[in-house]
């Protein structure tokens, strides 16, 4: 092998990153002190991003694809290295491979429980937990806020702060919504999507984007949750004397059925415990009969029917309503003829008094109007 072979060795031609982890974000380059031959292929797959960096500053950014590396497409590497056209020396730079996949169930949980008033409870302390995913939404900003200078950054190394930020701004939103304890599990959706438009704006600034936020479960403390459960039983039970009864019923049944099974002076007692509730039954006065009643009054025979008032126009203008011995004095007054306009409820809209049945009695005594001349 030749020197010349040799050298040519030690500069590298091909640039790129197959991830076989699932949790890895970001992935530098090794280079092993190489320098990057001029022309060099990159190839950047589905899923990646590339981002070059020349001595601590961000220069030029490759979305998928395949690239030779010369001046017409680094730009800014370029222009920070002082490259002149046609410029075929090797060179140095870091590359930094970005995943830009979903990374998806990411845990959140409550460390501690939270404190609350519920309107039915009082002070409660719930627990809460959900899941949510993420991925690398602006690759440079990712790196100049959170990855610096690391060669392998993974879920890990971010998801503590991400969780305490999901954790803070869900405890503050649930305290604000008032939803009572027993409410909450109907508003999951509704508390996911809340949570994910309040806290996207602060993934976002750190060039990330949350992409899902899911509420699994809000819990009671496991001493409350035993005494919801006996309220529940309570509820259930009904009449707490008659489920006694029948508590003792089935005792003496069971004891009846097995009358080796227990000792003498159970079964005394039993039998004292049946005989104190026969005793009880029968020194219960007896209900008393009831009291005769009256006889029904005769039905009142119904009101007569009223004639309804109307509504008259008079001059454009709606007076009344008037009754029907108003009218009569109107109609033999001259004030209202059968050309009068008028309105009463059930009627779809004014019409003349001459052409209302109800109101043809108002003008039996009145000649009908002159024919046109």
């Amino acid at each position: 092998m030749g020197l010349w072979d040799k050298l040519m060795g030690e500069f590298i031609d091909v640039i790129q990153w197959t991830d076989d982890s699932n949790d890895t974000l970001v992935y530098r380059f090794e280079r092993q002190g190489n320098e990057i031959k001029f022309g060099a292929k990159l190839t950047v797959r589905e899923g990646q991003v590339a981002v070059f960096v020349n001595e601590g500053q961000l220069a030029d950014t490759f979305q998928p694809g395949m690239y030779e590396l010369k001046t017409n497409n680094l730009p800014i590497l370029s222009t920070l290295q002082a490259w002149k056209h046609g410029f075929e020396s090797p060179f140095k730079a870091e590359v930094y491979f970005f995943s830009t996949r979903r990374f998806t169930d990411l845990k959140w949980g409550t460390q501690n429980p939270v404190m609350l008033r519920d309107p039915e409870f009082g002070p409660i302390r719930l627990r809460a937990f959900g899941s949510y995913a993420i991925r690398v939404k602006d690759a440079p900003t990712f790196l100049r806020e959170i990855v610096g200078t690391d060669g392998r950054f993974t879920t890990d190394e971010i998801t503590n702060q991400l969780r305490n930020m999901v954790v803070s701004r869900f405890t503050n939103i649930l305290g604000q919504a008032k939803i009572p304890a027993l409410d909450l599990a109907g508003n999951y959706d509704q508390l996911g999507q809340f949570l994910l438009q309040r806290i996207a704006p602060e993934f976002a600034a750190v060039g990330l984007e949350l992409t899902n936020l899911l509420v699994e479960n809000i819990s009671l403390p496991q001493e409350v949750e035993a005494a919801l459960d006996k309220r529940s039983s309570m509820g259930i039970v009904g009449n707490l004397d008659q489920y006694t009864q029948f508590q003792a019923a089935e005792a003496l049944r069971d004891a009846a059925a097995n009358p080796g099974g227990g000792s003498e002076a159970l079964n005394m007692g039993l039998g004292l415990a049946m005989a104190q509730r026969l005793n009880e039954t029968l020194a219960r006065p007896a209900p008393a009969a009831p009291a005769p009643q009256p006889a029904p009054a005769p039905l009142a025979p119904p009101p007569l029917p009223t004639a309804k008032p109307y509504f008259v126009a008079v001059n454009n203008q709606q007076a009344g309503p008037f009754p029907m011995d108003e009218l009569q004095r109107q109609a033999q007054g001259g004030q209202l003829t059968r050309a009068t306009l008028v309105w009463a409820q059930g009627m779809a809209q004014w019409t003349p008094a001459g052409e209302v049945a109800e109101l043809n009695a108002l003008f039996a005594h009145l000649p009908p109007p002159l024919p046109p001349a």
